[in-house]
């Protein structure tokens, strides 16, 4: 097997909402978008954010109603305070503020209007 691409799929209330979060926020650009659906990339990220309405009859049965929980989108940043200050900036709320961990990684969390966790994080060393 070789894999081409990559991409994660949530499931949101509100697919514009989400997308137009990331394209503000975090520079993706909407690379295909349809009714109930949204297809997000960035030349360096390695993965595309795929934003799917809950209820789509295109998701299997035992898909269709569920909603994002319990993820975490994260990437990696070069200058994880210059974000921080940038997104607060721009009126984001940080949910979780910057934190260090025992391990090294340093982070903090924001959420998109549908409560799509979204963590920027680096790494002491």
């Amino acid at each position: 097997m070789r894999i081409t691409a990559t991409a994660v799929s949530l499931n949101v209330e509100d697919v514009p909402a989400s997308s137009r979060f990331l394209v503000e926020h975090f520079g993706f650009a909407e690379v295909m978008a349809a009714d109930g659906f949204a297809s997000l990339a960035r030349e360096d990220a390695g993965v595309n954010v795929v934003f799917l309405r809950r209820g789509l009859a295109s998701l299997p049965e035992d898909q269709r109603d569920d909603h994002i929980a319990g993820m975490i989108l994260a990437f990696e940043v070069d200058d994880l305070e210059g974000e921080l200050a940038r997104l607060q900036a721009e009126g984001v709320a940080i949910t979780m503020p910057l934190t260090v961990e025992e391990w090294g990684e340093r982070a903090f969390q924001v959420r998109d209007p549908n409560g799509v966790i979204v963590q920027l994080v680096d790494w002491e060393g």
